[in-house]
């Protein structure tokens, strides 16, 4: 096992990449984002880095075909070309990243969280790390919409099970339809502050300290792939506890299915 990699390493790990760029002539900025960027507070030993690089206009095709620029901070185990903008990456000691490479005209265009910038060239401002085109609101649907659609997959799921189906059956049960629960607590709890931010690209993250008497519910709610029925059944009873509009009809035929 490998050893535990602490927030200070990550830290100067992207100090490390700093000073890299900043001996390229072609490199303006380096913006962290995430837990390394304004986030700090989730900084651990589990996190990886997150961060832009912003180059000269003309040259971001070089920062994204070779990764001399990242494997000079910290040798290189492995990495691949996720998007067409960056990579992820590992480095030898253990430390992740995810990057993209961009040009600065292509800020406008991108939604991003706000950033913190590691380093910047003296002609750059400060506000490069300030989005022009913000995320969107994390917007829940409402409760209506929500539970029809856990209903529905819930029906769908089992009958897919019967079918001989099973892992899909298991992805629309223990993956879709859970997903509707966990928008249903979150839209019950929409008007109680939390210290714990949501994701809005992944609304399962940080679940356990954001909504934990759900978190309490999921070992019989994601039973695994063999027990599909039993976690129907359990998203079913769940939806009932919390006092959803269950149709009579639905109810009874997602409880046949289920036997």
């Amino acid at each position: 096992m490998t050893h535990p990699i602490g927030p200070e390493q990550l830290l100067a790990r992207l100090d490390g990449i700093a000073a890299v760029l900043r001996q390229d002539g072609h490199a303006q900025a380096l913006i962290a984002l995430g837990s390394v960027g304004l986030e700090r507070d989730r900084l651990d030993q589990y996190s990886d880095l997150d961060f832009f690089v912003i180059v000269d206009p003309g040259h971001k095709a070089r920062y994204i075909d070779s990764l001399d620029w990242l494997d000079a901070a910290h040798p290189l185990a492995w990495h691949f070309r996720n998007t067409v903008d960056g990579h992820k990456a590992l480095s030898r000691d253990g430390i992740f990243c995810e990057f993209a490479v961009f040009e600065p005209q292509e800020l406008a265009a991108i939604p991003f969280a706000p950033g913190r910038v590691v380093w910047r060239r003296a002609d750059v401002e400060e506000s490069i790390a300030i989005p022009r085109r913000p995320l969107p609101a994390a917007q829940l649907p409402d409760e209506g919409w929500i539970v029809g659609e856990a209903l529905s997959c819930l029906y769908v799921g089992l009958q897919r099970w019967h079918r001989g189906e099973r892992l899909s059956a298991a992805r629309m049960v223990q993956g879709h339809a859970l997903d509707r629960l966990v928008e249903l607590d979150a839209l019950r709890l929409a008007n109680s502050p939390s210290a714990v931010s949501v994701d809005p690209f992944s609304r399962e993250r940080r679940l356990e300290r954001r909504q934990p008497d759900l978190a309490r519910e999921l070992p019989q709610l994601v039973p695994g792939y063999l027990h599909t029925p039993q976690a129907a059944l359990a998203i079913l009873a769940a939806l009932e506890r919390r006092g959803a509009s269950v149709d009579p009809s639905m109810r009874e035929r997602i409880r046949d299915l289920a036997k």
